[in-house]
């Protein structure tokens, strides 16, 4: 009777659990950083399977274009599909999150999946155009009713404060574990905005981020979003 249990309690969580696919590039894979989504959940009481299809380089084109995505969707259910490609300052860069983004909202309406923008941040050699990153991802979200994931705006706000664990890794482009990490914590928090980010214990994350004032920094920032 007991192992009966545990196997409906198992398939009952199974069931619950929200199915995320992360399409994008380096940007998302760096760091595993879904899977430190699914770890932020699974302290939070909240089952979250995540799956990536991310390659280097990549544009949401590139992914459009070689055909995996659409079969990955015809064979397995998402919840959400979060798309992310380069910092997109420029004009072709809008466009194409605009335009591309809606062929892959089509697919999302397909399959009953609702789509999201991971937005992204420049690298520190072109930080003058952070503002067009973040509003050229405000518009192609809206534009194609997709949720928007405000990474850029998060790291960009806590880059205002000084002597702090580094978001970026030693390229100045690619995420530390620190950026990484609160790419995971602000998506986390945009799908449960009702979880209370303060109680996050440092101890269990300080592999991410090492220094505490930091992490508590962060914490703050993506709460208050």
């Amino acid at each position: 009777m007991k192992k009966l249990l545990y196997i409906l309690l198992f398939f009952q969580l199974s069931v619950q659990a929200q199915q995320i696919l992360f399409v994008g590039n380096s940007l998302t894979y760096t760091n595993n950083m879904p899977k430190m989504l699914a770890y932020i959940g699974n302290q939070q009481g909240v089952p979250i399977n995540t799956k990536s299809l991310c390659f280097p380089n990549y544009a949401i084109i590139d992914h459009i274009n070689d055909g995996k995505l659409q079969k990955l969707l015809a064979k397995k259910q998402f919840d959400y599909l979060v798309i992310q490609q380069g910092p997109s300052s420029q004009a072709e860069g809008k466009r194409m999150l605009i335009q591309d983004g809606a062929t892959i909202r089509a697919l999302c309406k397909q399959y009953n999946t609702k789509l999201g923008y991971f937005m992204v941040w420049p690298s520190v050699s072109y930080y003058h155009t952070f503002d067009k990153v973040i509003e050229n991802h405000k518009s192609a979200a809206q534009q194609n009713n997709a949720l928007l994931f405000p990474v850029g705006i998060i790291w960009k706000e806590y880059n205002t404060y000084k002597d702090k664990e580094s978001l970026y890794s030693l390229d100045n482009f690619h995420p530390s574990t620190a950026g990484s990490f609160v790419a995971a914590l602000t998506i986390f928090h945009q799908l449960y905005p009702t979880k209370n980010l303060q109680q996050l214990p440092f101890e269990k994350y300080k592999k991410w981020v090492a220094d505490e004032d930091s992490f508590n920094l962060l914490v703050r920032l993506v709460q208050k979003q």
